[in-house]
């Protein structure tokens, strides 16, 4: 999508610091972390949110990706066998700031029972 930031940041047009990418997904430093550790996983290719994403061929194997990465972005970031919570606000009215389905990797601090 044109003039969405994530893809504008998937295509290297919007600097970020990266942490992890490969050909599938982009991991990168959230500009305002609430934690010491705060990542955004994103697909490389463009879905609205994550209902949009699950009901999708293309985007259920997006998802199978992020998974799949999932381990090796935690060890890039330190969080190996220290525990992380794993968070995707799907629509407005649940915290999406950016249409383009995401998720916040959080750690680095005790999170405790509570969401944030």
């Amino acid at each position: 999508m044109d003039d969405c930031i994530f893809c504008k940041i998937v295509r290297g047009e919007i600097p970020s610091s990266k942490v992890y990418e490969d050909e599938h997904v982009l991991a990168f430093k959230d500009l305002h972390p609430v934690s010491p550790v705060h990542v955004l996983i994103v697909p490389k290719r463009h879905f609205d949110n994550l209902c949009e994403m699950s009901g999708d061929e293309e985007g259920l194997d997006a998802l199978r990706f992020i998974y799949q990465a999932l381990p090796e972005i935690v060890r890039l970031v330190g969080l190996q066998g220290k525990g992380f919570r794993l968070i995707n606000n799907c629509g407005a009215s649940a915290g999406q700031s950016v249409m383009h389905t995401h998720f916040h990797l959080i750690g680095g601090r005790p999170l405790g029972a509570k969401i944030l």
